[in-house]
């Protein structure tokens, strides 16, 4: 919903102030967009032409008290204190809605197969007819405990952590959407705690294996040289995927890769080292990419595995290992937690500190590689 203060002149030659509370469009049976507005009238009525200093004063002070009325609704607002109810909204099917937010998500394969996901167990606990005006918390705390004690995999297994904090999450998001959209009073997605996050297993390579696979060939060259190029810049997927020569500054004896981060949005200024810009290969036009000829594909994916297995390594390794094998070796090669944090783009520290903790595991490993000898 939005809230602005609006005036409107009056024949008597002064203006009536009031606020109009918009709260979106709905379509009506013959197809026709509506505009769903409220408005509250200040009763408050400034000079449209004040000539002398009382009545310029007047109109200040009147012009102040609309502000601050104005600055009370949106306050209450957004604390969920003001019950504004959309009456044709509140009409709405909440599952029609979360399908609705799932195909927004449809450019982002990864994201939107969660969200439908989500949706397929959200059919199972929710009615397929129940709307707005019917959720409350208690229907919050029933989808929650869906979720942790009864929604089961294809396998009939129970969900893993991960899973409920995932698909939970998602319903959260589009309670928060349906709030910021004017189809509930109150946003409940602030009130309901969801999972926590399980700690993921980070696949990645030591500097001996990513030698190996370095010298082994793989069938698809461009996929090889942006596997490469993202294990020595911590690079995503998404962001090589799309970098184009603009963005790579060649600068004297350095190189600096300018990008926004596909995940975060946040502009990024990326040093790279001699051997990750040798990756790149030659300059070309500035609108050009840069890995022409890389997609997200099984194939591709599928290429990874078989490319490890060439050269004799056996773990489980996708595209992304690429990036955590990029903080490993950061890390144990003297990098502080802080320069990696910033090089990887997190946007909180804790999430790199897991990779701290990895080869904090992998110097306990070296204490015992000594063999034991007779004292």
């Amino acid at each position: 919903m939005i809230i602005t203060l609006k005036k409107k002149k009056l024949k008597n030659g002064t203006y009536s102030l009031f606020l109009e509370f918009y709260k979106g469009s709905t379509v009506d049976t013959n197809g026709q967009r509506i505009h769903l507005r409220d408005f509250e009238y200040l009763k408050l009525y400034p000079l449209q032409d004040p000539k002398s200093a009382a009545e310029k004063k007047k109109n200040k002070e009147i012009e102040i008290l609309a502000e601050q009325i104005f600055s009370i609704r949106k306050a209450e607002y957004f604390q969920g204190k003001f019950d504004i109810k959309n009456t044709a909204k509140s009409k709405r099917r909440f599952l029609d809605y979360f399908n609705e937010k799932a195909e927004e998500k449809i450019d982002s394969p990864k994201n939107y197969g969660n969200w439908t996901a989500a949706l397929l167990h959200l059919k199972k606990c929710i009615p397929a007819n129940l709307i707005f005006d019917e959720v409350d918390e208690n229907f919050i705390k029933k989808v929650r405990l869906y979720f942790d004690k009864e929604a089961k995999t294809k396998s009939k297994l129970s969900l893993s952590l991960n899973s409920k904090y995932s698909y939970f999450n998602k319903f959260k998001a589009a309670l928060r959407s349906a709030f910021d959209d004017g189809y509930l009073s109150i946003n409940y997605a602030a009130k309901i705690k969801s999972f926590e996050q399980a700690e993921s297993q980070r696949e990645y390579l030591t500097h001996q294996e990513l030698k190996k696979l370095a010298s082994t060939g793989c069938k698809y060259e461009v996929l090889k040289r942006a596997f490469l190029f993202s294990c020595l810049t911590g690079l995503r997927w998404s962001d090589i995927n799309t970098m184009k020569w603009s963005e790579v500054r060649d600068e004297g004896d350095m190189c600096r890769v300018n990008f926004r981060q596909e995940k975060t949005e946040a502009v990024e200024y990326l040093y790279i080292s001699d051997q990750a810009r040798q990756l790149l290969g030659d300059r070309k036009d500035n609108a050009d990419r840069v890995f022409i000829g890389l997609k997200y594909s099984a194939v591709y994916n599928n290429e990874i595995v078989r490319w490890c297995n060439r050269a004799g390594i056996s773990k489980h390794i996708t595209f992304h290992s690429a990036r955590h094998t990029n903080a490993v070796l950061l890390l144990e090669n003297g990098a502080d937690i802080y320069t990696v944090s910033k090089r990887l783009g997190h946007r909180e520290i804790r999430t790199t500190a897991i990779y701290a903790k990895i080869v904090d595991a992998k110097m306990r490993e070296a204490a015992n590689l000594i063999p034991t000898i007779n004292i």
